[in-house]
């Protein structure tokens, strides 16, 4: 899972010009036009073959720029929360909890596309993709390949993002579908402050 945030050129032609334009704008509105969002996500992971090896469900929220809270809720509880200057991942069932400087997990990550900040374009390279399942889709590919993942796609409906496709350099697909989605909605600052649990084992410099 914690792939997410170890996270989201075409050619000088007239028509990969005007490509990148389109594939900007839809994107550079969501960001601009979306400080803040709660919504409930649905995850799917696929394995090279097209087999499905993992599904979960949850919540999420963020606050732009670089803090945001991801509620795993089933098959198992995961929580985890970026609090602008830190990344928290605690499994509940290990009884564990992680920390990392969030300029470290961010970066070039899908999580980037969604809490970071607003110049999408010194991080991915952006081009459109063919509409399908009644969406309009656009890719967005890392331009630092030290990153965990090849590439993402986003497919919107109008200025919703409704969902993310993340190929990771293993060949592996995870498919995230955004539902009951709230922009700008008022969240208050606890949503994205973590203090590890009495007991918990901590692993990195809180």
């Amino acid at each position: 899972m914690n792939k997410l945030f170890t996270v989201l050129a075409l050619s000088a032609s007239l028509y990969a010009s005007a490509a990148l334009a389109g594939a900007q704008a839809r994107l550079e509105a969501f960001v601009n036009g979306t400080k803040g969002l709660r919504a409930e996500f649905s995850q799917t992971v696929f394995d090279r073959a097209g087999r499905r090896t993992q599904e979960a469900t949850g919540e999420l929220f963020f606050s732009r720029p670089g803090k945001f809270r991801w509620v795993y809720r089933k098959p198992y509880a995961q929580l985890i929360v970026g609090d602008g200057t830190r990344l928290w991942v605690y499994d509940e069932d290990l009884d564990q909890v992680t920390v990392r400087p969030l300029d470290q997990s961010i970066g070039e990550s899908p999580a980037a596309l969604l809490a970071g900040d607003n110049d999408i374009g010194k991080l991915f390279e952006l081009r459109d993709v063919p509409d399908r399942d009644g969406l309009e889709w656009l890719e967005a590919t890392p331009k630092s390949r030290e990153g965990s993942f090849e590439s993402v796609r986003m497919g919107f409906r109008g200025n919703d993002l409704l969902i993310m496709e993340l190929r990771d350099n293993f060949g592996q697909t995870t498919v995230l579908r955004f539902s009951r989605l709230q922009r700008n909605p008022r969240l208050g600052a606890s949503l994205f402050r973590f203090t590890p649990p009495k007991g918990a084992d901590v692993i990195g410099e809180p």
